[in-house]
């Protein structure tokens, strides 16, 4: 049994993670579904590609930030994860 923590997060546990493939960086979608929470792993590329785009789309509507060290915690994961994709397939390594 896990705890959910006063920010609604919840540790998913290391077999549930294994079993559906999900590792850190992972996007997931968290809906509900008949009275449950259903946590399932992004896996379509376009999907992804339309939810990156829609937060430009915010971004550029909030408005332009000084530094990272000024955006959420949410864009800074998205940058974080951005960045630790490109390093892993830069033309360097190749």
């Amino acid at each position: 049994m896990v705890t959910v923590d006063s920010k609604g997060r919840v540790v998913l546990p290391q077999e549930v993670r294994n079993r559906l493939g999900i590792s850190p960086g992972t996007e997931v979608e968290i809906r509900e579904e008949n009275g449950k929470a259903v946590v399932e792993p992004e896996d379509e590329p376009d999907r992804i590609v339309d939810d990156f785009e829609r937060l430009i789309d915010d971004a550029a509507a909030y408005g332009t930030r000084d530094s990272y060290e000024d955006l959420d915690s949410q864009s800074k994961h998205h940058a974080d994860a951005i960045k630790r994709h490109a390093n892993e397939h830069s033309p360097d390594d190749e």
